[in-house]
């Protein structure tokens, strides 16, 4: 791993990091993929808690909430680190969509909000989950929503049917993004408000199966029934309205995450690959890594990651420095550059595989399963290009203008 935007904190974090994924997470890796979820949690439970007690926990958090206080460029070299095992950010309470509600709610909650869901949420106590897809239209226009929450006295009374809410198998609550005034401007339209997930009314109707992977607990993602679903006025996560730019906001330092956990995906990708060409054999003393095209497949592998590096931190950079907002065409570029090398790199490592790669013997079928969505989840492929394309034509026709 290449250190950039290096401070005296992660000189000292980082092989700490390093040390416990390597030793308490690898070994396990696929023994918990493989089991159900309450068999999992026990062996996890153990582990959170020794991250805890190293001061590892939540390293994106403010010191005075448990956490280590990073920035974006820090954290996202951590957040690397944790992505090369499946169960890194989960075990150091960083996993999504945690994490993003965690920092959601740190903006926008109500106090009573904050003391009753978030402050356990962040302890690792409990877990939530995020409903904004729904399978009746487009999730790449979030603008179209047809679930609804209407205000029934003190009420919000919520109607419709979200699915693709990963972890909600065992959370808490939900943040629901739901249609509140549909005669508003279409920005304006939608709200966001906190379910239990225990109200009467929310009905996890499945876990779905993921090409031919269902999982459980928190390696799930589910169908979710929302049938008069009532819930305080109060449970209002910030002002009415204002749902899709808190989404927009919640997403940018989410992109950050996602992008850093799967270079760590590809790191590991990476070398499982590089051992399998030195040691796979085509003919006695003639091992894998001496064919030009698996030479060119490492080459290849080894610049696009670093490319990749290189671009997501300095957006993390931008964003420390600027905001959000400002790095809004850095986002969309690094979404769909290094989900692209992520799914190069796992179909570099499954190939030089050969029949094992297919196989759940190794780590990467669960990640070619599991990750292929990552050119279609937050916003697909097309959506960033189009963005980044729009964006470039606009400053070019500018300076014409100009000159």
């Amino acid at each position: 791993m290449i250190e950039l935007f290096s401070t005296e904190r992660l000189k000292s974090l980082l092989p700490q990091y390093k040390d416990f994924v390597e030793k308490e997470l690898f070994p396990i890796d696929l023994s918990v993929l493989k089991d159900d979820w309450q068999t999992a949690f026990i062996m996890l439970k153990a582990k959170r808690e020794k991250a805890k007690k190293l001061g590892l926990w939540a390293p994106y958090l403010p010191e005075v909430e448990g956490g280590l206080g990073l920035t974006m460029a820090e954290f996202g070299q951590i957040s690397e680190i944790l992505g090369t095992s499946p169960l890194g950010h989960y075990v150091f309470n960083c996993q999504a969509p945690d994490i993003g509600n965690i920092e959601l709610m740190h903006q926008f909650a109500s106090d009573t909000l904050k003391e009753r869901f978030l402050h356990p949420l962040m302890a690792g106590e409990m877990r939530s989950c995020f409903g904004m897809t729904e399978p009746e239209l487009a999730g790449s226009n979030p603008v179209h929503l047809a679930t609804t929450a209407e205000l029934v006295g003190e009420e919000w009374v919520l109607n419709g049917h979200k699915w693709f809410t990963t972890a909600a198998d065992g959370a808490a609550f939900c943040i629901v993004m739901a249609v509140t005034d549909p005669e508003a401007d279409a920005y304006q339209r939608a709200s966001m408000l906190l379910v239990p997930t225990d109200t009467p009314g929310f009905e996890l109707v499945r876990n779905i199966s993921i090409m031919g992977d269902e999982g459980g607990g928190y390696f799930s993602h589910a169908e979710i029934l929302l049938k008069d679903c009532r819930i305080p006025k109060s449970y209002l996560v910030g002002a009415q309205g204002d749902g899709f730019s808190m989404a927009q906001r919640r997403l940018g330092p989410g992109r950050i995450h996602h992008c850093m956990r799967w270079i760590g995906i590809c790191e590991r990708a990476f070398n499982m690959m590089c051992d399998r060409a030195q040691t796979r054999e085509l003919n006695p003393g003639k091992p894998l890594s001496g064919q030009q095209t698996i030479q060119n497949w490492i080459a290849e592998s080894r610049a696009e990651i670093d490319a990749a590096r290189y671009m997501v931190l300095h957006t993390a950079h931008k964003i420390d420095q600027e905001g959000s907002k400002a790095a809004k065409i850095e986002i969309s570029t690094i979404k769909f550059f290094v989900a692209d090398v992520l799914m190069k790199v796992l179909d570099r490592a499954v190939q030089v595989h050969g029949a094992l790669g297919i196989t759940d013997d190794t780590l990467l079928s669960f990640w070619y399963r599991h990750e292929r969505g990552a050119r279609i989840y937050d916003g697909p492929d097309e959506v960033h290009k189009s963005s980044l394309a729009k964006a470039i034509l606009k400053e070019r026709t500018a300076k014409q203008q100009a000159s």
